[in-house]
């Protein structure tokens, strides 16, 4: 399908291509010629051929290109703007004739365990429920950003505040302290909150937080600090399996560990967001139900002991 964009303003050319900048879309999207060509279905050449004739008809630079992929320049930036608006326009009306088709696409970033735990296990499922959809899982402890164009949807322990983002929270979690049986065999009884003060804590590298969310040793026991840290909380969870010491890890993740002070016992929330200009599309609409039908369904892990009163 060809469509021509029309541009009322006197400084672009009056019309051009959709296909053109749909390959455009995509490749500032992947950073990268050859990865948009996999997810548009044609070869790199192709989508290089396509950007440049988008470049000679605008008589504009679009891309820089780096060691790191491609940039996009200010005019790229502007136009992809309005290309994810056009995009977006096109999924509303594909969607018109059936409410329930949803296809391309989607990347999500997800706190590193509530990915590999929650969520991972669930894709395939979903996937066999969707299968005209791509989903690319991003679960890492840096969160990836919606507003710089790095994925679709981010799942984040703190509420973005943005005004161009969509925002909802997703759910609720519980965390507490926990410890392998041979390390509570070599420490004894850990009742109490203060009986922790003998043990070696295991816990993330303070200057790596990425959000003040994740900085709650001070809430077990004032002045704790980790004498095993990582920036990884799957990795964490590996040092106290290995009896590595104790640490505060998310309920959901801790299966056949022991927990130990059963008066501490905190929370956390997690949010997913996304543009505002792409949350209408199907693709996008079908994941976030998906994200929130998953976590209700899980709330027995997320939330293990209810809503006590030590929260």
């Amino acid at each position: 399908m060809s469509l021509q964009y029309r541009r009322p303003t006197g400084d672009l050319p009056s019309m051009f291509d959709w296909d053109d900048l749909r390959y455009f879309v995509a490749a500032a999207q992947a950073g990268s010629f050859s990865v948009a060509a996999q997810r548009t279905g044609v070869d790199t050449a192709t989508v290089s051929r396509r950007v440049a004739r988008l470049e000679t008809s605008l008589k504009a630079t679009l891309f820089v290109r780096s060691s790191s992929g491609l940039q996009v320049t200010s005019t790229g930036a502007r136009l992809l703007e309005a290309g994810l608006q056009a995009e977006a326009a096109m999924h509303l009306a594909a969607r018109s004739g059936d409410p329930e088709a949803a296809g391309g696409t989607v990347r999500i970033s997800v706190a590193e365990g509530f990915g590999v735990q929650v969520m991972a296990p669930a894709l395939p499922a979903f996937r066999r429920s969707r299968p005209t959809l791509r989903i690319e899982l991003a679960a890492n402890a840096d969160a990836l950003s919606p507003t710089r164009r790095e994925v679709d949807l981010a799942v984040t322990l703190s509420a973005p505040t943005d005004r161009r983002l969509l925002v909802e929270p997703l759910t609720d979690y519980q965390l507490a302290v926990y410890a392998a049986p041979a390390y509570l065999a070599e420490v004894g009884p850990l009742t109490r909150a203060e009986d922790l003060r003998r043990c070696q804590i295991v816990g993330y590298v303070e200057d790596l937080l990425h959000t003040t969310e994740l900085n709650y040793l001070d809430e077990v026991g004032p002045g704790l600090q980790a004498a095993l840290a990582s920036s990884s909380i799957v990795a964490q969870r590996q040092i106290i399996q290995a009896g590595g010491g104790v640490g505060v890890l998310p309920c959901f993740l801790a299966g056949d560990l022991v927990r130990v002070a059963p008066s501490v016992l905190l929370r956390r929330r997690f949010w997913v967001s996304t543009l505002r200009e792409v949350a209408a599309t199907a693709r996008v609409r079908s994941v976030r139900a998906w994200l929130q039908e998953l976590a209700a369904a899980r709330s027995n892990d997320l939330r293990p002991f209810g809503t006590s009163s030590a929260l």
